[in-house]
């Protein structure tokens, strides 16, 4: 891993650029930005994973707009203006992705003359269509509502010369494959493609060397690994008492701004609904809920009108929250990789931050999983007055026993298999 430059000047940036960056208090590259920056300058295509909160966005962003601010002939400055062409799209899986993007894109663009605009479900299309009619130098979207103003002719990508999938594993997660080839489709033959994520799976990595093109693979951290600004904890806990316990935890030590990880929307309906019982402001956040109501939810989080925020996996995608210092896993996530995405919400850029997992008996095969993943133990302590009951942790014990006696029939039986297999050999 080489270390990061004394300053962006030695990426290649542009003098405007950095001025803008120095008045954001952007002094130096992140290691991310240090090596993204040049790879994406020389128009290579880009494999890289970095834990959330590192700079990812400005990683792509910022060569991107330099790259676009070389100036255009008027023929195609035309041809833009009457297809409604765009010059860089920038794929995301989310509304709250798509935003943020938008926002850090438009901070970093704001002495430059570029278009600059975001498309995602929840808003009106009419509006978006609107925004659209003389083009775009960079559009963000989510891939449904973009196949949405494909179909409708709102806006063209087929003079397109840079193609970002941010998030990149989540896109492939939530099973985007099919109408990211149907955009690439619609693409030129050959794009810059960046593939930008906090983790990848081997599945996903050969995915993307399906559509990459020699490209530059940066990997800027151990793989799969957490922030080490990010204290974790483990809480176990009977289920039906967790609720107890986090309002416990938020009241007892003066956590003033709290996100709150959950499996289903529902289940982050009700508990917000029990946290204010408890007389803590709280508000839930996801899929169901209209874009309005997710940015006002996420606005007053942001003001401290609300402490806890309550989360689903998929509409937490994107929030960038400054100074975050607490996060909890409610419930265990489906999937291992997205701990690591839940717990990059805190700690950021430098930051310190604190995430609380809190564990019932039938969520510790999701541990092991996140503890294969991290490949570390995560440390568990059992807090007073909330400790699991004794039923529990019998019923806890005689698994930990099967488990053991499962492991060491497996032993044996590859032992067994070692010995025939070397008799053959003979």
């Amino acid at each position: 891993m080489s270390t990061s430059p004394a300053s962006f000047a030695a990426l290649g940036l542009d003098p405007t650029l950095i001025d803008v960056l120095h008045s954001l208090f952007i002094n130096d590259p992140t290691p991310i930005q240090a090596q993204g920056i040049p790879a994406v300058l020389d128009g290579r295509d880009v494999l890289a994973a970095a834990q959330t909160g590192t700079g990812k966005t400005a990683a792509y962003g910022l060569p991107l707009i330099q790259r676009l601010c070389d100036p255009v002939d008027e023929d195609t400055q035309a041809y833009l203006a009457d297809t409604r062409g765009v010059r860089a799209l920038i794929v995301v899986p989310t509304r709250e992705l798509a935003q943020q993007v938008l926002d850090n894109l438009q901070a970093y663009a704001k002495h430059s003359t570029l278009s600059i605009v975001a498309v995602y479900g929840g808003t009106s299309l009419s509006v978006q269509k609107n925004k659209l009619q003389h083009g775009a130098d960079i559009l963000i979207a989510t891939p449904g509502r973009l196949l949405d103003h494909l179909h409708t002719k709102a806006v063209s990508i087929k003079s397109a010369t840079t193609l970002v999938l941010d998030e990149a594993d989540r896109l492939l997660d939530m099973g985007f494959m099919p109408d990211i080839q149907r955009l690439l489709r619609k693409m030129p033959s050959r794009q810059q493609t960046l593939f930008f994520s906090a983790t990848f799976t081997a599945s996903i990595k050969a995915t993307a060397y399906r559509l990459l093109e020699n490209p530059v693979e940066i990997q800027v951290t151990p793989k799969n690994s957490a922030a080490d600004t990010v204290t974790q904890i483990v809480y176990p806990v009977d289920k039906k008492r967790k609720q107890a316990l986090l309002s416990f935890l938020i009241g007892s030590r003066n956590w003033q701004q709290v996100l709150v990880f959950v499996k289903t929307k529902q289940g982050s309906d009700h508990l917000a609904k029990e946290l204010k019982l408890d007389g803590i402001k709280a508000v839930s956040i996801n899929g169901d809920k209209s874009q309005g109501a997710r940015l006002k939810a996420l606005q007053d989080f942001k003001a401290g009108k609300v402490r806890a925020l309550i989360a689903t996996d998929v509409a937490a995608r994107g929030l960038d929250i400054a100074q975050l210092e607490q996060v909890v896993n409610y419930d265990m996530p489906f999937k291992a990789e997205d701990y690591i995405h839940r717990i990059g919400r805190t700690g950021r850029a430098g930051s310190t931050g604190l995430a609380v997992s809190l564990l019932s008996r039938d969520e510790e095969p999701a541990l092991e999983a996140i503890e294969r993943l991290l490949d570390t133990r995560l440390p568990q302590e059992w807090l007073a007055g909330f400790e699991p009951s004794a039923e529990s942790v019998q019923n806890d014990n005689e698994s930990h026993g099967r488990r053991r006696s499962r492991s060491a029939e497996k032993r044996k039986l590859k032992a067994k298999l070692n010995i025939h297999a070397g008799r053959g050999k003979r």
